[in-house]
């Protein structure tokens, strides 16, 4: 809008050409966005279950660097996609 357009324009015309504006803005960021999912944790038991190991290769394959693992005080978790994302790299 030009400023000699804008002069002549009634307050209710500028507001529906900001309304609609900011409509078509709205509609382009909804088209990319994607929420953000929360981390999954899984114990040791439930990632040496999920890959059908035992404790002992899960131990193996974290001090190897294969998979990385969180310490949460005294316990140990694994982040869920990571381990997905370990799986496909290591099976192509």
């Amino acid at each position: 809008m030009q400023t000699s357009t804008l002069i002549q324009t009634t307050p209710e015309q500028l507001t529906g050409v900001i309304l609609s504006e900011i409509d078509k803005k709205l509609n382009e960021l909804k088209k990319d966005f994607q929420p953000k999912e929360p981390t999954e944790y899984l114990t040791r038991n439930e990632t040496a279950k999920l890959l059908s190991i035992n404790l002992s290769t899960l131990h193996f394959w974290t001090k190897k660097g294969k998979l990385k693992a969180y310490g949460i005080g005294s316990r140990v978790y694994y982040k869920r996609h990571e381990i997905e994302s370990t799986l496909i790299r290591l099976n192509q």
